[in-house]
C-alpha cells in the first residue's frame, strides 16, 4: 500500500485488498465501515434506481452505485463512496469511465444514514462533497422517512415522507415524493 508520511493515498487505497469492511480516505486515513444493513441497501437501491431510470430517459449521464470512489482531495487525499452518485455527461472523461477512484465530486450525492452514523460523520461527508465541488447532497433518513437536500451547510431542505422532491440544477425536472424512497 502507498504511504506518504504514514498517510495512504488514493492509489494506495485503491490497491487494499477487502477484508469484509467497505473502506473511505479520510484526509489520508483508511475508515473501515461494516456492510450496511438490509433496509438501507434497499433505500439505497431503490434511490438509485428511480434516480437512475430518470437520469437515462434524460440522457444527462451516469448514477454510480455504493462502491464507487470519488477522490474529493489531495494532499492529504480524501476518497468518499455515496451510497448513490450522479455525475452529468460534460464531465465524463473522452477517454471514458476511469478504472479508479473516480476524480473529484460528483454532480450530486446520496447518503443514507445507517443507524450508527453519527450527525458530525455525516455533516463531514457533506462537507467533503460540497467543497469538493458537488452542487448538492441529498441525506436521506430512514428513521424518520426524510430528505435532507443541502445546496450549501447553510442553504438545506428537508422534506417528510408526504412532501414531493422535486430536484434543480443537475437533477432539474427530476420529481418522486419522498414516501416512494421508503415504501
Amino acid at each position: 500500500m502507498e504511504t506518504i508520511n504514514n498517510l495512504v493515498t488514493a492509489a494506495g487505497l485503491m490497491d487494499l485488498q477487502g477484508d469484509g469492511y467497505r473502506c473511505e480516505l479520510i484526509h489520508g486515513e483508511v475508515v473501515k465501515m461494516s456492510p450496511t444493513g438490509g433496509k438501507h441497501g434497499v433505500i439505497a437501491h431503490r434511490i438509485g434506481r428511480l434516480l437512475g431510470n430518470w437520469v437515462e430517459r434524460q440522457g444527462i449521464g451516469l448514477v454510480f452505485a455504493a462502491e464507487t470512489g470519488f477522490k474529493l482531495a489531495t494532499n492529504p487525499d480524501t476518497v468518499r463512496a455515496a451510497d448513490v452518485a450522479l455525475v452529468l455527461n460534460e464531465r465524463i472523461p473522452a477517454t471514458g469511465i476511469p478504472d479508479s477512484f473516480w476524480e473529484g465530486a460528483p454532480d450530486l450525492a446520496v447518503e443514507v444514514l445507517s443507524p450508527n452514523d453519527s450527525t458530525s460523520d455525516v455533516l463531514d461527508k457533506v462537507r467533503d462533497y460540497l467543497a469538493a465541488g458537488a452542487e448538492q447532497v441529498w441525506v436521506v433518513d430512514p428513521r424518520n422517512s426524510t430528505v435532507s437536500v443541502y445546496r450549501s451547510l447553510q442553504d438545506v431542505q428537508t422534506l417528510t415522507e408526504r412532501e414531493t422532491l422535486a430536484g434543480v440544477g443537475a437533477v432539474a425536472g427530476f420529481r418522486c415524493e419522498v414516501g416512494e424512497f421508503f415504501a
